[in-house]
């Protein structure tokens, strides 16, 4: 069961009731329960920052926390609503459209059931199939964090092995470059987070202060290439330096210092988006 925590991502921004309703339906199933948020600024369709976000976050929170993710441009389809249990038994509630990809093969899922509508969904919601978020999402996932179904009662259970899944990219080292994806924008500061393994990059690099140069593309266009320093801290740099540094979750990260990389230089996210790291002659300043 639930331990009362439940979390909420979503990529319906705050301008309207949405979230607000997805609050409502959660306290209409326990007053006291206690929600949080991950975010509600996922880009708009874009279940790859959805699924990036949950393996930034989930591993941090308490066994028995409930996660809410939606992120659903195929609400209303024959997508499967789906709840999982993770390797350390945190759940998530979300729609089974790709969402999971990350938590599945950086973090660890357990098992898996598909909900169960006929018991699980808003009273009186049967006619509407535009908002899952309240009347699935919310209402599976508060009634899971109180304790009033188990894990076992959210419906049948199903494979783990058949949860849908974007495709993915690893890192690669070979002759002395590494090749990787620039997975995410760190928000709001637009620093990039590259899928490059900070045991990988230690391979290449041996000090603080080696320089690197750094090439990104995307379709075969080159958008970016030149040389920066490797950075313990952004303080090692001076304000507007580009530099290469290990970020919050051991990987490498591409940054402007007190700048945003994304913007300067247009930079977007995915597998589409490719970063190599090569080692340099180490920069000397005047």
């Amino acid at each position: 069961m639930g331990k009362g925590l439940l979390v909420f991502q979503t990529d319906f921004g705050i301008s309207d009731g949405a979230v607000s309703a997805m609050y409502g339906v959660a306290h209409s199933v326990n007053p006291n329960i206690k929600i949080y948020d991950i975010t509600h600024q996922i880009p708009q369709f874009n279940i790859w920052e959805g699924s990036y976000r949950l393996l930034q976050t989930v591993q941090y929170w308490p066994e028995g926390t409930v996660f809410v993710s939606v992120v659903d441009p195929g609400v209303g389809s024959d997508r499967k609503a789906v709840v999982v249990k993770t390797v350390n038994d945190q759940y998530i509630v979300t729609p089974d459209n790709g969402t999971l990809t990350h938590i599945k093969r950086f973090y660890g899922i357990a098992e898996i059931r598909e909900i169960d509508e006929s018991i699980n969904r808003l009273p009186n919601s049967g006619e509407s199939h535009t908002f899952h978020g309240r009347d699935i999402f919310a209402y599976t996932g508060a009634r899971l964090a109180s304790g009033v179904i188990t894990f076992e009662e959210v419906g049948p259970s199903l494979k783990v092995s058949e949860i849908v899944e974007l495709k993915l990219k690893e890192s690669i080292l070979e002759e002395g470059i590494i090749t990787g994806i620039i997975d995410i924008v760190d928000k709001p500061f637009g620093n990039l987070w590259t899928n490059v393994r900070c045991s990988q990059f230690k391979r290449v690099a041996k000090n603080y202060g080696d320089a690197f140069e750094v090439t990104i593309s995307t379709d075969g266009r080159k958008i970016y290439q030149s040389i920066m320093t490797y950075g313990h801290s952004f303080a090692d740099l001076r304000i507007g330096e580009p530099l290469i540094y290990i970020n919050s979750l051991d990987n490498i990260g591409v940054a402007i210092n007190q700048g945003s990389f994304a913007e300067a230089y247009h930079v977007g996210t995915g597998i589409n988006w490719e970063v190599s790291i090569r080692k340099a002659p180490k920069i000397i300043y005047a």
